[in-house]
This record gives C-alpha cells, sequence and structure tokens, in this order.
C-alpha cells in the first residue's frame, strides 16, 4: 500500500507540572498530577486517584518516537476533557486556559509539521470563552479549540452559547467537540460504563442538540468535529429521523433541521473500534467528514492509529481522505504545511 500522510486529529496532552491550583485559586476539585519513581503519573482530585498517565501524556519526544512507530506524521494536540473546569469560577477556568493554552502552543510550535494545537475555553462564562478563542486563533495561531459535550449541564443548543459558535465561525475556527461529565453516572459505578456507555451516550446528546437548535443550520460555515465516531448518532440516526418526522411539535420547536439534511454539515473522527461500523459510516456521512482519531495515549483509544483504516479493503481516495483529506479541511490547513 502506497504511503500517505497521516493525522490524527484526536490526541491528548499535558504539560508535565503546573502549580498547585488548590492553593492557587482557594478552592479545590482540580487536577493535579503527582510524578512517581516509576515513570508514570498519578492524576488527582482532592487527593483522590483520577487516572494514570505516562510520558508520552506529556513528553514530546516520547509521542513523536511512538508516532513514528505506527507512521503518524501529524497529531493534534488538546488537553484532557477533566482540564475544562467548567464548574470552576470563571476567572479561574480562564487563567488555567491560558496556561494550558500557553503550553500547547509552545509545543506545537518546536515541532510545527508533526503538533497542531487547539486551545480550551472557560466556557462558563462565553465572553470570556470568546476572548480565550481569539487569542488562541489570532495570538498563538492555533486553527481552533477542544470544548465539551456540555456546560455545566448546558446542551450545546443553550442560547448562551450560540455567541461563541458565531465567534469561532468568524474567525474561522475549528471546534473539536470532546465527551465529558458523563449523564446519569450515578448508574454507572461499575464495569467502566461511563467511558464505554456514557461516552457514547454524551456525544449523540451534543450532536442532535446542535442539529434540533439550528446550530449548524444558522451557521453555515461553522467547522465542528466529534469525537469517538459520533459516539451512538450514527446508529441512532434512524430513531431521531423518524421522531423528528412523527413529533414535529417537539423535534423541530425551536428550528425546522431535519437530522438527515445536517448530515454533511460536521465532521466525525474515526474512533469505533469496529470495520462494519466505519463502514456503514463512510456510506452514512462520507469519507469527506470522517477524520482519523485515536485518543492517543490512553487505553480506550486505537493503540496503533489508522490500523483500522489500513486494514480496510478501500479505494485510495476514500483511505487518504480517512487519513488526511477530512482532516485537513475541518482544520482549514494545506497539506504543504506538514511535507
Amino acid at each position: 500500500m502506497e504511503s500517505t500522510l497521516k493525522i490524527d486529529i484526536h490526541t491528548h496532552i499535558l504539560p508535565k507540572e503546573w502549580p498547585n491550583l488548590r492553593e492557587k485559586y482557594g478552592y479545590g476539585g482540580f487536577i493535579s498530577l503527582e510524578h512517581q519513581p516509576t515513570g508514570c503519573a498519578r492524576m488527582m482530585k482532592d487527593g483522590q486517584f483520577f487516572r494514570e498517565v505516562q510520558a508520552n501524556c506529556w513528553d514530546p519526544g516520547v509521542r513523536l518516537h511512538e508516532c513514528d512507530a505506527t507512521g503518524v506524521d501529524v497529531q493534534v494536540l488538546s488537553t484532557v476533557p477533566v482540564m475544562f473546569s467548567y464548574w470552576a469560577r470563571p476567572e479561574h477556568a480562564h487563567d488555567l486556559s491560558m496556561f494550558l493554552n500557553d503550553h500547547i502552543a509552545q509545543t506545537a510550535a518546536i515541532n510545527p509539521k508533526r503538533f497542531v494545537a487547539l486551545g480550551t475555553v472557560p466556557l462558563q462564562d462565553t465572553d470570556l470563552a470568546i476572548r480565550e478563542l481569539e487569542r488562541c486563533v489570532k495570538e498563538l495561531g492555533m486553527p481552533g479549540v477542544q470544548i465539551g459535550s456540555h456546560v455545566n449541564g448546558d446542551n450545546l443548543d443553550a442560547p448562551r452559547l450560540f455567541p461563541f459558535f458565531e465567534a469561532a465561525e468568524e474567525l474561522g475556527a475549528a471546534i473539536f467537540i470532546h465527551p465529558w461529565d458523563m449523564l446519569a453516572r450515578e448508574r454507572m459505578p461499575k464495569y467502566w460504563l461511563p467511558w464505554l456507555v456514557g461516552m457514547p451516550t454524551e456525544t449523540c446528546l451534543a450532536i442532535t442538540s446542535m442539529i434540533f437548535g439550528g446550530v449548524f443550520q444558522r451557521l453555515p460555515r461553522l467547522r465542528v468535529a466529534f469525537a469517538h465516531g459520533g459516539g451512538s448518532f450514527p446508529f441512532t440516526l434512524g430513531r431521531i429521523q423518524h421522531g423528528y418526522e412523527v413529533r414535529p411539535d417537539l423535534c423541530a420547536a425551536d428550528y425546522d433541521c431535519s437530522p438527515r439534511e445536517s448530515i454533511g454539515k460536521f465532521w466525525l473522527d474515526s474512533l469505533v473500534h469496529d470495520a462494519n461500523a466505519l463502514r456503514y459510516m463512510i456510506e452514512l456521512i462520507g469519507p469527506e467528514r470522517i477524520a482519523l482519531g485515536s485518543d492517543y495515549p490512553f487505553p480506550l483509544g486505537e493503540h496503533h492509529p489508522g490500523a483500522l483504516i489500513e486494514s480496510m479493503d478501500l479505494d485510495a481516495r476514500t483511505r487518504d481522505l480517512l487519513l488526511h483529506g477530512a482532516a485537513l479541511e475541518w482544520l482549514g490547513l494545506d497539506k504543504e504545511r506538514f511535507l
């Protein structure tokens, strides 16, 4: 198989160190990183273990070595969603966003052919979020930002969030939407269910809310990509469309937006772990709107990014779109930048 540019739009990174945020801001709830003698680090929240991460989560050299081993030419870097901190006081979330964004921008600037930076913004305050979005794009040179699937329980069709999406369209900023703070966690205490079931549901909820809220219809130039293959949305679309047709009084209460006619107005990443699922997505949404995403460096991700795509019997055009073409269009970047 002829080699092709491989861009992974879904990878996460943290700084190796950051200040004690509890001491800095005067209250808890923030994540800290405790490095261990073994070389790994423990993400902690108010003294409670959250997740263990390895050096590939913060060391660009390790990332590049692993990218070379799997043939990944470019990683799109974004923070770990637990760092969004939408629950915090807006000025503190803004300060933390600036710190994280400066780090990601600096990491990408050192290796501009291998890394692309996405920022994070304090969406609990729309004005501050727009201000940081503008800084990310205009000062830090980022093509866009990552946001969560909801903001403190407000779905992404919330009127207070619309000016943020307007600003993103005006700036030409790409938006990557990642599930976080999954709903119904109280019913999923076992079996890793928040990650296995909650995340796909969160993503479906985000997409459906934006469709019925008229976000894509009202902002046709907005470039949005959803993580994890759109979650359960592609496989629930028939039901959602049927609901729109039989109960327009409920589904079209705000804007008359057909779910099926909204296909093609947003991107999905390829992270579905199943060839039949990816084949269906290609037929449903088209390879022009599906971009390689691995969730590197976490266990639920694709450990060899692009392996599923490369294992399938796809024509060269489809393969190239999945491995880099869709990503470049979503990011608004030229292929020549990485050659």
